[in-house]
């Protein structure tokens, strides 16, 4: 999800009551409620599935709800305690990219100083902080791009000269069309460069 704030410099409002000259998206990343319903889920269900496999072993019973020590431990026991393993690797996994806020940043349109900051956070390493820079002057067009279908796709991409499109939008869940449009022609408007795609 993006969200727009415009930022006022002091100017009077104009007809239309657009007085910035800054335009800030904050862009969600991987701190969604999805990713952390799921990692909690994973998390859950991997605890489960260890503690029978070493109940089945120990003999000795770890969980509330049911009765592992009656499983023979080779193979029922030994199995589950793999599948535990395997998603606690998961969950971890997963609780580290909601952590890192992998995805997660800000587009920023400066009318005022012509110039676009795109930021992101990458995952740990030398390109942790994924920056993109231009000038406002080389945007050519805002992109909509629409897929249907069983991995439907709904971003906006800023059309830059020289540049491969720009995605502007989160990854993963698609926007909403209402969203997609209302905020790519806002972003047009802003920027007074066309609108593809719709």
């Amino acid at each position: 999800m993006t969200t727009s704030t415009t930022i006022n410099k002091g100017e009077p409002p104009n007809d239309n009551g657009l007085a910035s000259q800054v335009l800030h998206q904050k862009v969600i990343g991987s701190r969604r409620f999805s990713n952390y319903w799921w990692a909690t889920i994973v998390t859950l269900g991997a605890t489960g599935f260890l503690l029978a496999g070493i109940s089945s072993y120990l003999r000795v019973n770890l969980l509330i709800v049911t009765d592992p020590t009656q499983l023979v431990f080779f193979p029922q026991g030994l199995v589950m305690g793999l599948y535990g393993a395997a998603g606690l690797l998961l969950a971890s996994y997963l609780w580290i990219v909601i952590l890192l806020d992998v995805g997660g940043g800000y587009n920023e349109f400066n009318r005022e100083t012509g110039k676009i900051k795109i930021f992101r956070w990458g995952f740990p390493g030398k390109n942790r902080r994924i920056e993109i820079d231009c000038n406002t002057q080389d945007v050519q067009s805002v992109r909509a791009q629409i897929k249907e279908g069983l991995n439907p796709v709904r971003a906006l991409y800023l059309r830059v000269k020289g540049r491969r499109d720009i995605p502007l939008t989160r990854v993963g869940q698609p926007m909403s069309l209402t969203a997609l449009e209302t905020q790519g022609a806002e972003l047009a408007k802003f920027l007074g460069v066309p609108l593809e795609g719709l």
